[in-house]
């Protein structure tokens, strides 16, 4: 489609056009990228109005409209950047003063620079600050938790009776292991039902028993009244499976089996817990291994535990779980330096060509009196121009879509470090610096020559 009209055009014309940039963007254009920013628009109160992975679903929508959005509207875009950042530019002396004017004249070429870095910049923040969002999250949940003395662990599984030998232990108050599984709930997921995997802990002991070892911040019901055929979930997973305390919440457990047991409690730790809390008895014939894999002991020693596995107290075994969860996030990772270098490569890519093919302009200045450094400094204010402009889109739009994710996962504000943020604008920003500097320096000294 974008090459129909090229195709067809005389060559002359199609000089002439080229010379000179069109002000205005294609109608097509224009309404496509109005479209996809409503769109977005729409899913972001969408995204605000759900909770759980509905939140996230519709999030991704969010970030996919928007930078469609950026896409189309490039010209505008950028046109409407030069103006904002060309009236601080106007301070800068004659080469800023200069860049600004080219950047209102160019709106194009600007934008051709701009949408890249603004993908990288929305893409690898949403990504890398979801996870830093999770991760502080469940740390929090996971240390105000625990309130066990002592946490024995072993990564084979701890012995069969190990419940019943700590509970005998000199000065032990309550001793509960944890049987750690998944099971599969249905929820609603945009008026369809879809099976969404949480997280469970099977309980060996009573719900009072493990009120003494974990505080799960319990929201509504108790969790005395749990047992055969009655269990407690977490609050988000309610929300998504639109169930409270007395409903019956039909549910697969590891083997497929299906059930219908009854909630008799709601809390709020189940990012950092476990989303589904039940009794042990209902799981240990449904799964692969029934050796349980955490034991929490309130009370007593912990060298009458070093016989049942590892031993450490509830801090200790925190900052295990965090080392874990931080190994794990190496997909995220891994993903966002992916599509961000995808993008960096074109921003790059798109800057050097850009100055290349300002040759001739750049002969010019230098013809009509401006030095080679006064040359240099105005393409390092466009630079910089650009790298801001697509640091700054890319940040609102992985904001606007983080934000609602967030809310709906955790019920908090996401969580952006502000050295990683720094260190990914400084990047953008350096790139973008480099990749003017040295083709601009390599065409001033051609033309010289």
């Amino acid at each position: 489609m974008a090459g129909r009209r090229p195709a067809k055009i005389k060559p002359g014309q199609a000089l002439t056009e080229a010379s000179v940039e069109r002000l205005r963007p294609g109608v097509i254009r224009t309404v496509l990228g109005l479209g996809a920013l409503v769109g977005g628009a729409v899913f972001s109160g969408v995204a605000a109005s759900a909770a759980g992975d509905n939140a996230a679903n519709a999030s991704l929508g969010v970030i996919m409209l928007f930078m469609l959005a950026v896409a189309l509207l490039g010209p505008l875009v950028a046109r409407l950047c030069a103006a904002l950042f060309g009236l601080l530019l106007r301070g800068g002396g004659a080469s800023a003063a200069l860049a600004a004017a080219n950047s209102r004249t160019n709106a194009r070429r600007l934008a051709s620079a701009i949408t890249p870095i603004v993908l990288a910049m929305a893409f690898a923040s949403t990504l890398v600050f979801m996870h830093t969002s999770e991760s502080r999250i469940a740390s929090e949940q996971l240390r105000d938790g625990i309130t066990a003395d002592h946490v024995v662990t072993d990564p084979a599984g701890l012995p069969a009776d190990a419940a019943a030998r700590a509970a005998r232990a000199p000065g032990v108050d309550a001793a509960v292991s944890l049987l750690d599984t998944q099971v599969l709930v249905p929820v609603d997921s945009g008026g369809e039902t879809s099976l969404q995997g949480a997280a469970t802990q099977g309980v060996s002991g009573s719900g009072a028993q493990l009120a003494k070892v974990e505080d799960l911040d319990v929201r509504s019901g108790s969790l005395d009244r749990m047992g055969a055929g009655r269990i407690a979930i977490d609050k988000t997973l309610a929300t998504s499976a639109k169930v409270e305390v007395g409903d019956k919440l039909p549910l697969y457990l590891p083997d497929g089996t299906e059930a219908r047991p009854e909630v008799v409690a709601v809390y709020g730790r189940g990012l950092g817990l476990a989303a589904v809390t039940m009794e042990r008895a209902a799981l240990a014939g449904h799964v692969t291994s029934a050796f349980d894999s955490t034991l929490l002991v309130r009370g007593g020693e912990a060298k009458p535990l070093a016989a049942l596995g590892e031993v450490t107290d509830a801090s200790g075994y925190a900052v295990e779980q965090n080392v874990e969860r931080e190994l794990g996030a190496w997909a995220n990772y891994t993903m966002a330096a992916v599509l961000g270098g995808f993008a960096v490569i074109a921003a790059v890519n798109t800057l050097v060509m850009t100055v290349l093919d300002r040759r001739r302009e750049l002969a010019t200045l230098r013809l009509v009196g401006s030095t080679r450094r006064q040359v240099l400094r105005m393409l390092h204010w466009e630079s910089l121009l650009v790298s801001v402009a697509g640091v700054a889109l890319g940040t609102t739009i992985a904001m606007i879509t983080l934000t609602p994710m967030m809310r709906g996962l955790t019920g908090e504000s996401p969580h952006i470090p502000p050295l990683l943020y720094a260190t990914f604008a400084a990047t953008a920003v350096s790139l973008g610096l480099l990749a003017v500097t040295l083709p601009a320096g390599a065409a001033l000294r051609d033309r010289e020559a």
